[in-house]
Parts: structure tokens; sequence; C-alpha cells
């Protein structure tokens, strides 16, 4: 962790050098003395961080020398930062006192105010001069006391505890063999699945509405158990779902998730009850967050009246309070069709408290051989064969390490993951045997989880760390995590890979190494989504604290700040509206990082205080929420604001955000967004975006979702954006456009080689152009993977293979309103691994019909409105999942167990 802190100052302070130079004086040199004295340090910590390991009384000695390091290191950041926010704050002063004043003579104005910034600086450059002093005393102190813990220099640590940084064949090769690995699928649990199965289908047996309980320790299983479960079952029911429960529950929002779910149900089967329909109405007359504020009575009358007659499952993963069901079976009526509850949780006296009538299923521990079966399939899932046969010295070994597990599943596929990562050999799996610290009865799960820790390179434990910042069992977004590591300067950079294609990377290895538990992948095999098991996450979070990375508020803090500075804050608590300020006074001026989670406060939120801000994530339920002082934070490179929308003060401007990198969220356009060139991903929501202007230098932009179609009145011919490093790009129609501006459109995606994603959507009263549906003929466009169209198609065009990009590995289609059935051709495209069709595709008629074709489809989402869907045989050979609103699938032989999916 040192060693990465350090790294990171180190580049700052050559950055400070390269901007600053010719203007920090007699500074520059003190800035050079501080960099060498760092960069003479960190060839010693190699030798520390294998000391500190030992846990002897040395290593608490070491730990403390390290500690010393890093608090060092992040006030030699907070000296630069706040040395360039107190002279942003100047400028920003000289320029509105002489904009106030409007000068008449602009050349003169210009040189008056250069020179009264160069006199302002004065001051600033020798109070960081005094600070870099006693900073280069204490590193010397520090270089010095290395001699009494025997530290010795290690000149290259580039290799030092590292996996070699996977090349962009091998990350392909193993995403492809990712693909075809079921996440939730785990040796010994196949018993265990078809017994649960038996439970929840025998509504004949067992009409009434049953609460199955799975009980067991942590890490044996369950919640795959669960997930496994549901994928074969939840076809036989009219309503299903998964709410993860953990210790961090709010009920309010368990009962509101089944509640929006039950009223959509209700609104695909067009149900005719007078009384559900009248409900309906009440209901949506409730915004979002109007619909959160209701009170548990509430929501327990109108899911109960909805949801009778209706047949479900829910599953509750991860139940640790014996009252929840107490407290929720009012909303769930027992209909005696067989409806179902399954619960996932550790203690018995849930299960029984549940439903005195069904017997807990105790899950037991692997044997021998599914533990021996399980450890081998995680140390080699990503080669094509197991290069272990019966008599092998390698298998006698892989025994022998499976029973030190004694049968915990989660400790074997860890350890299966730290096995991954060494070659296949005797040798390397028995240094793995050797350096752990095994009892003679065995190893408990959490030393496993520690060793898997331990055993990470140096570069990856950072990242693992952040992993804490998040709720327990909460679904992280691969894409957004990336896009924090990189603003956090967690990310190094490694050679012409982007740094978010570094990022990816270190994602694959803490997968590898069975860190996350991976929900869902993109159609090229990059990581989509994925959890963290709640034993993991106890584990970031203990070693976060350990290393101050993280400060964690599950509720409201007693007292003030401690007096160690916190880098980063994540408030994770579910409060009432008047505790937000009450937070924001517990968090320290020089903290780096805030993320927000389930912010239910209207009254404005006034970060004006934390100027070293980098990360701000707020992710709430409020229609909008005013944020102050936010145009003051010019360190933040990551902006995020999730489920809310942010209104702006009138003067505010985006430029004074000189570093941002990413923006997520509803947000205002306002003025001089796209002056900003440190820019890398800007997403919003539909037509967000009015004003991109022709000129605009975006030349770092990877990600740009959604613009308007408005932007084109105002380019030009020979004057477009410069956008041609763009990965994903969103366009949104909302007008009539003429075909000139349609040929500014195809001129700019001309611009575009590295476009991977296009994604246009409409206003279903303006139709997609021909040339935009297919537009082929431009140079680059054999590159696309991904194709999403939203919206009318012109009434002549049809669908055509031959015209969709040659590798397209998606393609998603809504509200197209075809009159030819589109999959005789679409069938065609033979790089097509999934396969999303919407709301009124197709208009021509109630069937449609697969005679041929799709040969790598694996996915395929049916949500149109027709009766009847028809894959003839032979057809999709390698589809996986199906998931369909159509009341009449006719599947052939071989997919009809898709139709449980």
């Amino acid at each position: 962790m040192a060693e990465a802190i350090v790294s990171f100052v180190v580049g700052k302070l050559g950055d400070l050098i390269i901007k600053e130079a010719g203007q920090l004086g007699g500074v520059k040199s003190q800035v050079k003395q501080v960099q060498t004295e760092l960069m003479n340090i960190k060839c010693y910590l190699a030798s520390a961080d294998s000391k500190q390991r030992k846990g002897d009384a040395e290593s608490a000695q070491v730990e403390n020398w390290l500690n010393q390091l890093r608090d060092v290191a992040y006030r030699i950041e907070d000296a630069i930062d706040i040395f360039y926010v107190e002279l942003e704050g100047n400028h920003l002063q000289v320029e509105n006192t002489h904009n106030r004043q409007k000068y008449r003579c602009y050349y003169f104005f210009g040189k008056l105010k250069n020179l009264r910034r160069k006199f302002m600086k004065v001051p600033r450059l020798h109070k960081l001069g005094i600070e870099l002093a006693d900073i280069q005393k204490e590193l010397e102190d520090i270089f010095i006391s290395k001699d009494k813990y025997g530290l010795t220099p290690l000149l290259d640590q580039a290799g030092r505890g590292s996996e070699p940084i996977i090349d962009e064949h091998e990350l392909y090769k193993r995403r492809a063999a990712y693909q075809d690995v079921d996440e939730t699928e785990i040796v010994g649990l196949n018993a265990d699945k078809d017994n649960i199965l038996k439970l929840l289908l025998s509504s004949e047996k067992t009409p009434r509405r049953a609460v199955i309980t799975i009980v067991g320790t942590g890490g044996l299983g369950k919640t795959t158990l669960a997930n496994m479960v549901y994928k074969r079952v939840k076809a036989y029911f009219e309503y299903h779902t998964i709410l993860s429960v953990s210790q961090q529950y709010n009920l309010n929002d368990l009962l509101a998730n089944i509640l929006g779910e039950v009223v959509d149900l209700i609104k695909r089967l067009e149900v005719a009850d007078p009384e559900k329909q009248k409900l309906l109405e009440l209901i949506s007359k409730y915004n979002g967050f109007e619909l959160k504020k209701q009170d548990r009575a509430f929501f327990i009358s109108k899911i109960k009246i909805l949801l009778r007659g209706i047949r479900y499952l829910i599953i509750l993963d991860d139940v640790w309070d014996v009252k929840l069901w107490d407290r929720m079976q009012y909303a769930l009526p027992d209909c005696k069709n067989g409806s179902r509850v399954l619960m996932t949780s550790r203690s018995i006296d849930v299960a029984r408290l549940a439903d005195p009538e069904t017997k807990p299923y105790q899950l037991a521990f692997l044997n021998d051989k599914e533990s021996c079966d399980l450890l081998l399939k995680k140390a080699c899932y990503y080669k094509k064969t197991i290069e272990v046969d019966s008599s092998s010295d390698l298998l006698e070994l892989a025994n022998e390490l499976s029973k030190k597990c004694q049968g915990l599943p989660l400790a074997l596929i860890v350890l299966g993951g730290i096995l991954s990562t060494r070659h296949q050999t005797y040798h390397d799996w028995k240094k793995v045997l050797g350096t752990m610290d095994w009892h003679q009865e065995g190893i408990d799960c959490i030393k496993v989880l520690a060793m898997s820790y331990e055993d990470m390179p140096y570069y990856l434990k950072p990242c693992f760390f952040y992993l804490a910042s998040f709720p327990e069992d909460y679904r992280i977004s691969a894409r957004i995590l990336i896009n924090k590591w990189v603003a956090e300067g967690l990310i190094p950079e490694q050679g012409k890979k982007t740094l978010e294609e570094t990022a990816e990377i270190f994602l694959e290895q803490l997968y590898e190494r069975s860190m996350i538990q991976v929900s869902s992948r993109y159609s090229n095999g990059s990581i989509k989504s994925f959890r963290v098991h709640d034993l993991l996450h106890d584990l970031a979070m203990h070693e976060a604290r350990k290393v101050n990375f993280v400060t964690i508020f599950q509720k409201l803090p007693q007292g003030s700040h401690p007096d160690r500075v916190t880098r980063r804050v994540s408030i994770q608590a579910d409060k009432s509206v008047d505790d937000c300020s009450q937070f924001l006074k517990c968090i320290s001026p020089n903290t780096r990082s805030l993320l927000w989670f389930d912010l239910r406060c209207t009254d404005p939120i006034s970060v004006i205080d934390f100027r070293l801000l980098r990360v701000l994530e707020i992710e709430g339920d409020t229609d909008d929420f005013v944020l102050r002082g936010l145009d003051g934070l010019i360190h933040l490179k990551y902006l995020g604001i999730r489920n809310s929308r942010l209104n702006l003060a009138s003067d505010f401007r985006w430029d004074r955000l000189k570093n941002l990198e990413t923006l997520i969220g509803a947000v205002e356009e306002q003025e001089g967004l796209w002056s900003i060139r440190t820019l890398r991903h800007v997403i919003s929501k539909y037509d967000s975006f009015e004003r991109l202007p022709a000129g605009a230098d975006l030349r770092n932009l990877q990600t740009l979702q959604w613009i308007s179609c408005s932007c084109l009145k105002a380019w030009h011919k020979n004057q477009l954006p410069l956008l041609n490093n763009l990965r994903k790009f969103g366009f949104f129609i909302t007008d009539e456009i003429e075909s000139v501006e349609w040929e500014m459109v195809g001129r700019l995606l001309a611009t575009l080689p590295y476009l991977l994603s296009l994604y246009i959507g409409s206003d279903e009263q303006f139709k997609i152009p021909k040339e935009i549906v297919y537009p082929r003929g431009l140079p680059n466009y054999h590159n696309l993977e991904t194709l999403y169209l939203r919206g009318p198609w012109p009434d002549n065009v049809t669908v055509e293979a031959s015209l969709f990009p040659p590798h397209l590995i998606k393609l998603a289609l809504r509200y197209s309103q075809l009159a030819v059935d589109p999959m005789p051709e679409l069938g065609k495209l033979k790089s097509l691994k999934k396969l999303r069709l919407g709301e009124e595709v197709y208009v021509g008629g109630k069937e449609m019909i697969c005679p041929a074709g799709f040969p790598a489809l694996q996915s395929l989402f049916l949500y149109c409105h027709i009766e009847n869907f028809t894959v003839m045989e032979g057809v999709m050979p390698k589809l996986k999942h199906l998931d369909s609103f159509v009341k009449n699938l006719n599947l052939p032989p071989e997919l009809e167990h898709l139709k449980r999916y």
C-alpha cells in the first residue's frame, strides 16, 4: 500500500515541476530534493513489506515505519494540492474583480492581471517552501531509521510481487473462457439444488405459501445455491425476484422494490381486475421520491392487493434479523397456489421463526473429492485442459491442499484463485503449501482469505481496499469503479494502454483470485457488474482501516473527526434529512474521496470546505438537490450523481473544474463543459447535452452519452468536434433533421477509429434515417461491436444482414416498427452473441420465426408484443440464456430447457 502512495506522490511532484517550470524559483530545488528522497526510500519498500508480514515484534516496528512514511507522503500531497487551490482561488478573485470593472483597454488588463497573479504567487511559494523544508527533514529521519530494521534496497521494483500484465491476446482468450463459465455453478451443490427445486415446485403437495430457509455458515455457498435454483424455477412463477437483505437493511426499500416490480407485472399482464387497476392509477400519481417516503402500512396494503391470485417466488438473501419475516409476511398473501419464499441465513432461528412447518435446509460441507474437484476447477478454470491425471504428484498435492480448507467452498475457491496465478507445476503449488501457516487440524476460512490478500501484488491491494467503500452486497458497476480507480490515481501507466484498459486487467486479476463474484459480463466477455462476498468485504474493510485508506459511516458519528487524516469517506447510513449536515461536520477538509449512498436529503448540501476532493459520488432518491461550492473543487476528477438530478447555480461554470475526467448523472449542461480537455467519460440521460460546439477539443474523451441532434445545427462541414478517441457514443434525435445535417453525423462517425459501441435513440415521432441505421460504408465502422437503435425506422427500410457491421457482437432494437419479420436476416449475423428485441420492434404480425442461423448467439431477450416465437431445429446452437415476455415459445428439443430460465 505504501508503495502505491509513494509512487503517486512522486508523480505529483514531477507534475508540479513540469506545470510550474520557471516559476517555482528557489522552491524548485526543494521539490526535486523531496522527490529524490522519496525515490531513495521507495527502493526499501520491498524489504519492509516482507518483514511486515512476519507477525513478530520487529514487524510491528516496520509497520510503524511504513505508517510514518505514508503520513509524510500524504503531507506532501496536501501541500501541493493546497498550493494549487489557493493559487486558483486568487486567480478567480482577480478575474471576477476585473470583470466587474469592465476595463476598456483589454491589452492593459491582460498585462495587469498576469502581473497580479505573479505577485500573489510569491507568498504561496514561500509557504510551500517552508512546508517542504520541514517534510524533507522528516524524510531524512525516516531514511536513516531504515537501518534499525535491517531493510535492504531493491533497485528494480517493477516486477516485485506482481503478476505479469496480461497482453490483449491473452486477455481476449481468457474472456472467451470466462463466457463459458457459469458464475453461479459450484461443484458439490447439484444434489442440494435438486432438493430445493422439489420444495419450491411441490405446489400440489404443499399449496400453501411456504417459507424455505437455506442455513449454513459464511462461505458455504448459500447465495450461490439460491441463484442456481432461481435460474431453474423462475419461469414457473408469474412474479419472481431476488432481494439482498444483509445486516444493514431498510424494510421500506425492500417493499418499495417489490411494489415497483409487481406494478410493472400487472401492467404487462394487462390484468382486468378493477380494484388492481384503480390501485395502479393511485400509485402512478407518486414519483419515485414520494413513493419511497410512504410508510410500511402503505406498501403492505398495496402489495397484498396486487399479488392476490398471482403465483410468486421471492428470495430473501442473507437474512440476519429474526424479526424480518414477522414484519414482511403481511404483504405476501397466501393464495394457496404454490407461492414460495426462499431465504438464506446463517441463523437457524431465522428459519424456525419464519415457518415452523418447514424444516430448515442445512447446507453441508463438501467431501474430500468435491473439495479437490472445486479447487482444481478454480485453479485451472481459464485453461483449456486441466493437466492433472489421476496418478500425478500434482493431484496428490491438490488433495492435500483442499483438505486444509475443511470442505468450505469459499476457502477452496480463494485458494484456487491463488493457484491460478502460479504455473501448473508441482514445484509452484508446493511453494504455496510451504508458505501457509497451517494448523495441524486445518485452517479456517478467514486465514485463507487473509493469505490471498497477502499474496496479492502491491498494485492490486489499493484496488481491493477500494471495494470496502461500497455497502455490503452492493452490485458494483465495473465501468464506474474503473473510472474511480483512474481518478484516484490507483492505476499506473502501462505502455500504450489507456488507464481504463489497465484497470480492466486489474479487475480481471481480482476475479481470477476470487476476490470478487461476477454478476454479469458484456458481450465481449469483459466484466459488467460484480459483488463482493460479505466475508471478503469484511476483510477489505479490516485491511483498509489498518492503513487508514477509508472511513465508513454506517451510522451518524459521535463527536468530531479523528485527528488522523482520512483520505476517503463512504457514508452508507440510512438517515433522515436533519442528519445530512451532521455527517459533513465529521469529514476532514483533506478528504479526497466522498461517496454518499442512499442520500435522502432535500436541503442544500455544501462541499465548499472540501477543496481537495478528487472523487464525489452521491447516490440518492431525491428529485432534485442543490450542491453548493461545486465549482470550487479544482482537483475534482470524478463527479457522479445517480438516481437524482443536480441543480446548479445560474453562475456555475463547468470550466472551473479544469481536471474533471468523469461526469455521470442527470446534470445541467451549463457554460464551459466542453472546454474541459481532461474529460474522459460523460454519461447522462437522453438529450441532456444540446450545445456541443463544432470545434470542441475532446481528444481524451472515450465515452459520450447522450448528446442531442440540436448540436448538428451549429456544426460545419470542415469543423467538427475532435472526438478521435471515442469508444462509446450515444446520440438522441429530438427534432426533424435535414439531410445535410445527417451528413455531419456521417462525417463525425468517420473520424472515430476506436468506436466500439454506438447508441442511437429517438422520440417515437422521429424516424431514424437509413444512413444512421446502416452507416456500413463509413471508414472504421467494421470495428463496431455494439449497436443500439431505439426508435422507428423509415417505412421502406427492412433488416438486411449484409448492411450491418460485420463483427457485431450485440444488437438491441426497440420501437423499430418493422413491417417484415427481422429474424431470418438477423440469423445471418455470424458474430452476434447477444440480441435484445424490445417493444414494437415488429408490428407486421403476431409471430416471429427463426428458420436458420444465429451460430454464435448466447443470449436472447424478447420483450416484443407478439404471441408466438418459433425456433427451428439446429438454430441457435450456443444459446444459454432466454428471457421472454412472449406467451408461446416453440423451441426445438435441444433448447426446450431454456424455457425455465
